[in-house]
Parts: C-alpha cells; structure tokens; sequence
C-alpha cells in the first residue's frame, strides 16, 4: 500500500471489528480488514475503473446488494 491514508474502525453485524482505510484526500474507501482474519485485506472492487481488474472470487451480503447488481453464479457465495 502506498499513499497517505486514514481508517476508521467500526464493529460489524457479528461483533468484529472492521478498520476501513480510507484516501486521506478524497474519503474514497480504499481497502479493509477484519480484527479477526488480519492476514486478508478486503478491497472494495469499485474502488478500481481497471477492466483488467480480476474477476470476483467471493460474494458476501447479498440480501443487502443493490437489486441492479448481478453477481457471478460460479463464485463462492457466503451470508
């Protein structure tokens, strides 16, 4: 990671903590981390207008996605 960046940390639906790192210039959510699983990092895809971007490997919180959005059939689905 490069670049200035501030977080917040915020505690999620199942009690975890959550510390999103944000553009200390813009406030554009740039990646986060669960307190509880700290070796993965969490990159909001829409941070990224790169169409070379990979696709998707996981869908998490789907009965809170947009009803605009399709997610991919042949990827892992988790609650």
């Amino acid at each position: 990671m490069k670049g200035e960046s501030r977080e917040y940390v915020r505690t999620g639906d199942s009690g975890g903590q959550l510390h999103f790192n944000f553009c200390a210039m813009c406030g554009s959510t740039v990646f986060y981390t669960l307190a509880h699983a700290p070796e993965l990092i969490a990159i909001p895809v829409g941070a990224f207008a790169d169409p070379a971007f990979p696709n998707p490997k996981h869908s998490v919180y789907e009965h809170r996605m947009h009803s605009w959005v399709v997610v991919p059939k042949d990827i892992e689905h988790l609650p």
